[in-house]
């Protein structure tokens, strides 16, 4: 016991400086990327390896970017790999049917809170997906362990809600970071999508763990978009108008690649098809596609190494772009786990090529090499799905090393994220929590707003009458100063409305009269789990500054009484302590 008091002591410490010091939460920034990237490094190897034995490729090779692949494992592969993920979502369904929550969802509603366990079962899922194929990527993955890393390290120094929602901020800025070895890259992601925001609080610990995740990629070798890519030529102003009309198109087939995800879920279910089955017959229809190109498997590093620095023709470019459109589609509409991070890359770099080629054939010369407008379109098509402009401008940075390509890039992608944003309203991660019916457009937190609930604002002690009772008892009971407002009940003691007090005592109704000739909002009443937001707009449709909160409709039981008041003070001092502690006060 004597060696266990000074290590709970030195723990308890830790934690009391971990809350109060922003240094040593950055410290634990770093811990939390360092400890992404050796997860990203281990799940990176785990596929490449089982790429390798599944498809019998030679050490080194990437499976979209082999151009010769055993036509039997093509098929026989994805197929089985789908089988294995429907037969493991018909168990989880049935033994372990909680829903995982992602870093966005989690920062958004629940403070930070995500499980290890969930997030490790979404690991080994989409591992298995892309190992066997799928046209999935990582990423998703990388990001899920990461931020869990990052919950499960706050939840165990007990720290705040904002230093946990940093944390797996942290978390998942280590993750990307280390799948494309672009601590910028990585940081931004945190910054744009999984925190919401950017302030001088998070700065340091976000920075501290992307550059930590890229020392431990640098350390295993095991990073994933090292090599650099080389602008030659100028980009005019006049070359902008055809960067900005990119940005736009990959804005609409953006949308649409998300809008064929859910189409193919949609036509999937209505086929009422087992589970298990499911997968394994969109593993068959993409082993199908890879007969024809093996470049749409996987996420597709191989395939964009190549398409980068290699000339293609046209048709060949448009023949892939669908291809790899209906094989990511077929992936996650029939049940493959992954993302389509790496895919929207993908895509948008072969939009940019078909586009260049498109110019080429319409203007007499362009300064502007092709290379350029695939950039341009890896990135504003990424935009579209995943969000995120400043993320891809930095990934563009950080893999070009050119300024003039980032501000294309930053151009371009402006006008992607602006035009999905007014056409859809939402990147993919956002559109399947809409389809969930979760109101959620980005990761900034407003779970708070969930947990203000009525039943936490309420008054309990709230003195109620009969409806029968007689004007002249309520008038002895209750005289002009004792209250503004009095709950009525009926006689099976259910909600029957309120009445004022300045009512009752000015009413003239006669010797017999009761208070049921003089109740307000029979039919308004809030109930215990309605939210602020809620609640404020039961008062503008009731157009009253009080309500009954009761416990059912059916029942009406009442259990207090909320002033509308009361309500926008307490909404307006949560919404001044989240901009404290945004602003780092």
């Amino acid at each position: 016991m004597g060696s266990v008091t000074p290590l709970l002591r030195a723990l308890q410490t830790l934690r009391v400086r971990v809350r109060t010091d922003e240094i040593w939460l950055a410290i634990f920034g770093a811990l939390v990327g360092a400890l992404a990237g050796l997860c990203a490094v281990a799940m990176n190897q785990i596929t490449q390896f089982a790429h390798r034995k599944l498809f019998l490729l030679h050490a080194g090779q990437r499976l979209s970017g082999a151009f010769a692949v055993n036509h039997e494992r093509l098929l026989l592969v994805p197929m089985l790999g789908g089988l294995l993920i429907g037969i493991l979502a018909w168990g989880l369904a049935r033994h372990w049917p909680r829903r995982p929550v992602d870093p966005i969802e989690a920062n958004a509603l629940h403070g930070g809170r995500m499980s290890m366990r969930d997030s490790l079962i979404v690991a080994i899922q989409t591992m298995i997906s892309n190992g066997a194929g799928a046209s999935v990527g990582l990423e998703a993955a990388y990001a899920q362990v990461g931020g869990a890393v990052g919950s499960k390290l706050a939840l165990a120094f007990n720290l705040r809600r904002n230093d946990m929602r940093i944390l797996v901020g942290a978390g998942t800025a280590g993750a990307i970071a280390a799948a494309f070895n672009a601590p910028l890259t990585g940081a931004f992601y945190a910054f744009e999508l999984v925190i919401g925001t950017y302030s001088l609080t998070n700065l340091a610990p976000v920075l501290l763990a992307a550059a930590a995740s890229v020392g431990i990629i640098h350390l295993f070798e095991g990073g994933t978009m090292s090599t650099q890519i080389v602008i030659t030529g100028s980009i005019l102003p006049i070359d902008y108008v055809p960067i900005l009309a990119l940005g736009l198109i990959c804005a609409l087939l953006g949308i649409a690649l998300m809008r064929a995800v859910t189409l193919t879920e949609d036509i999937v279910r209505l086929t009422h098809l087992p589970v298990w089955l499911r997968t394994a017959i969109g593993g068959l229809i993409v082993g199908g596609l890879g007969l024809i190109s093996p470049q749409v498997l996987s996420a597709g590093h191989g395939a964009m190494e190549f398409g980068l620095t290699h000339k293609t023709a046209m048709v060949g470019i448009a023949l892939l772009f669908g291809l790899k459109s209906l094989a990511s589609a077929v992936s996650l509409g029939t049940g493959f786990r992954g993302g389509l991070f790496f895919a929207s890359l993908f895509l948008g770099a072969l939009v940019g090529k078909l586009f260049a080629a498109c110019l080429a054939m319409v203007t007499v010369s362009t300064a502007v090499p092709p290379v350029v407008f695939a950039i341009v379109g890896m990135s504003a098509l990424a935009v579209a799905v995943v969000g995120g402009p400043l993320t891809m401008a930095f990934l563009a940075l950080e893999s070009t090393g050119s300024l003039p390509m980032t501000v294309a890039v930053v151009a371009a992608s402006v006008v992607s994220a602006v035009t999905v944003r007014r056409t859809f309203g939402y990147s993919f991660a956002t559109w399947r929590f809409h389809l969930r019916g979760e109101a959620i457009r980005s990761a900034v937190d407003i779970g708070w707003m969930r947990n203000l609930t009525v039943g936490r604002m309420m008054r309990r002690e709230v003195r109620s009458v009969r409806a029968d009772t007689s004007l002249t008892a309520f008038r002895r009971d209750f005289p002009l100063g004792a209250t503004t407002r009095v709950v009525v009940v009926d006689d099976a003691n259910r909600y029957a409305g309120i009445v004022l007090l300045s009512e009752a005592h000015a009413a003239d109704t006669g010797a017999d009269g009761t208070l049921a000739d003089l109740l307000h909002h029979q039919s308004d009443m809030l109930l215990p789990q309605m939210t602020i937001k809620d609640a404020v707009v039961m008062f503008e449709q009731a157009e009253s500054d009080a309500l009954a909160v009761v416990d059912s409709p059916q029942t009406r039981r009442v259990l207090g009484l909320l002033t509308e008041q009361y309500a926008l003070r307490r909404y307006s001092e949560e919404l001044d302590r989240r901009r404290r502690e945004l602003s780092g006060e």
